[in-house]
Order: structure tokens, then sequence, then C-alpha cells
């Protein structure tokens, strides 16, 4: 890969496992499993960062995650910098664990929509959307583990909602740094409100009903990911993701109760407890 693609700024994540909803490579995972999640994790937080500096183009952008594709595929080999060696490792686990390459290349497509698209007209957009930005993530811990085709759809459903809670928990932030919007600007229409409302300091009737409109199409996707835990075979994998559906049920509760808008809303540490206690349900003793 020649050096006009890559340039010359290398991109390192600032981001740790504490921004995220839920918990990434936590010690439910196993010892002998959690190295690859950390690895995986790396690498999309990378290609994040990549997308979301203000010091590339957009068509530098597509070119640098185009070529992280590239690199996943064993197609080229990447340079010596920390961004494109994330791929290179990132590669390895996948060839080495049996994991479909395609875990991380439909990241990086999700990435390349960002890089361009800052607006989304429909519902169906955005969770089309959520297919490569968040369903990659459930899907290869699950095959990580082993896991059978029918725990896809519901981790899909379960990604998807944490996708979208966490478009809603940052909308206002996503707006002006990143000029990037994913509420179906429709929604926005019909009731009478428009993008700029966003920037206020707390949300409008109108938008609050758009907010609620979303959160009735994550509590859809909520309810099909219940099922999820005990499809699992793997007793760690299943606890893991039987606290994740309890977080993502937390969160769209707290969502319904208070304004993203004028504040973040965000899970605290009883949230945590209270969410590990629920999950303890798919943990049978024996």
């Amino acid at each position: 890969m020649t050096e006009d693609i890559w340039g010359t700024k290398d991109v390192t994540s600032a981001k740790g496992k504490t921004d995220e909803n839920f918990p990434v490579g936590s010690l439910l995972i196993s010892r002998r499993l959690r190295p690859y999640v950390h690895t995986y994790y790396n690498f999309a937080r990378v290609a994040d960062d990549m997308v979301d500096t203000p010091d590339l183009t957009p068509q530098q952008k597509i070119a640098r995650l185009k070529g992280m594709a590239a690199v996943i595929r064993g197609e080229i080999q990447a340079p010596q910098r920390a961004d494109a060696q994330t791929a290179v490792k990132l590669r390895e686990v996948l060839l080495k664990t049996g994991v479909p390459l395609e875990t991380a290349t439909d990241l990086l497509e999700a990435f390349c929509m960002d890089a361009e698209k800052t607006r989304y007209e429909s519902w169906q957009e955005l969770l089309h959307y959520c297919r490569y930005s968040a369903n990659p993530v459930g899907r290869f811990l699950l095959l990580l583990h082993a896991e059978g085709q029918e725990t896809l759809a519901p981790s899909d459903a379960l990604c998807s909602a944490l996708q979208i809670i966490n478009h809603l928990q940052d909308a206002s932030e996503d707006l002006k740094t990143l000029d990037r919007c994913y509420i179906p600007l429709p929604w926005l229409e019909e009731e009478g409100v428009t993008i700029d409302d966003l920037r206020l300091v707390r949300s409008k009737p109108g938008l609050r009903s758009v907010f609620d409109r979303m959160l009735d199409g994550v509590d859809t996707l909520n309810r099909e990911a219940r099922g999820l835990p005990m499809l699992i075979k793997d007793r760690r994998m299943r606890l893991e993701a039987a606290v994740i559906v309890e977080l993502s049920h937390i969160l769209t509760r707290k969502l319904r109760r208070q304004d993203p808008v004028a504040e973040r809303v965000s899970l605290t540490k009883s949230d945590g407890v209270k969410a590990l206690l629920l999950a303890m349900r798919y943990f049978p003793s024996n």
C-alpha cells in the first residue's frame, strides 16, 4: 500500500474500555479468549478515531479504512505503524480462531459510511447502518466462543439496540463536534422540530416525541434480544450476554426518563451491579 494512501499521520485511540456502555473483554470472558477480544476492540477504536479525526479529508479516511480492510483480507502488507498494525494483529486472531474476516471488514464499511454520510432519512436506513457498525461486534464474540447460528439474529437485535441508544446519548455532541445526526429527518419534520434543536439546552416537546419513537424501536429490538442468553452454550459468555441485555434495558428506561439534550444519560456503578444480579438467573449453580 503506497504512502499516499496511508498518509504520514498515525492514528491511535484515546478512548478506553470505560467509554463503552457494555463490558469489553470483561472478567466474565474466559482468560484464554480475553486477549482476542481486546485485539478486536483496539482495532475498532483506532478505526473509529480515524473516521472522526478532523485532520483527514473524507477521501483520505476512506482510503485508509479500505487499506485496513485489504490488510484484514490479506491482499496487501501493512506498513510498520500503529494504526495499520491493529489490522495485522486482528487478521492473525481471525485466522487463528476461524472467526470470519467479515466481522472486521463490515465494521470498516460502517466507518466508511461515517466518513461521508451525516444524515439519515429513515429507521430502515439507520438499521442498515447498525448492520455494519454494531452487529459484527456481537457476531465476533459469539463466533469466537463457537456459538451456533441461532444466536446471531438476537445478537444483531441487541447490538443494533445498543448502537441506537448510543446515538441518542450522543445526539447533541455528535452534531456539535462531527456534524453527524442519526435521527431520521422525516421524524423531526413530522414533529415540527429541526436538527438545530439538538443544540439547545434541553429538548423541545417535539424532539422528546422523536426520541420516544426511536426508543419504541429500541424496545422492539430489546424484546428480540431477551432470549439470547439462553441460546448461548458457553456459561461465561452467556452471563456476559445477559449482563449486556440488562444494561440495554436499563439504559433504554433511563433515556425515557432523562433528557439526552440537557445531559449525557449514562450508566452508573449501581446499574452495573443491578444488571449483574439480574443476569445471574441465566447462570445456574450446577
